[in-house]
């Protein structure tokens, strides 16, 4: 009887860890996350400011609509080449969270 209830104090506590590194490895994916989008923030509220500068200054409409249409082609670029890396991050974090459990559930398949 008293076997029994250390084996499944023992679980209980493995399962506890388990989910500690889960919870961790999150923790550090949602923040990396946070990280990337507050950079690409910045970095794009400082692309429109310029092109707005460039698009004031312009001599004439048919450069103002040059300047505007280079910064939308660029913009929408750096959009989806974000949504792609933020997405292999969530990936990464997702699958760093599931590591912990892979005694229990499986291997991830690579």
């Amino acid at each position: 009887m008293i076997k029994g209830f250390d084996d499944i104090q023992k679980a209980s506590k493995d399962n506890i860890e388990q989910a500690m590194k889960s919870v961790e490895a999150m923790s550090k994916g949602i923040q990396a996350l946070a990280v990337e989008t507050a950079d690409y923030q910045k970095k794009s509220y400082e692309t429109g400011a310029a092109a707005i500068e460039k698009i004031v200054a312009a001599k004439s409409v048919e450069k103002a609509v040059e300047i505007q249409n280079e910064y939308l082609k660029a913009t929408y670029e750096g959009y989806i080449s974000e949504l792609s890396k933020i997405g292999s991050m969530m990936t990464d974090f997702a699958k760093d969270a599931y590591r912990p459990f892979e005694s229990v559930f499986g291997k991830i398949p690579k």
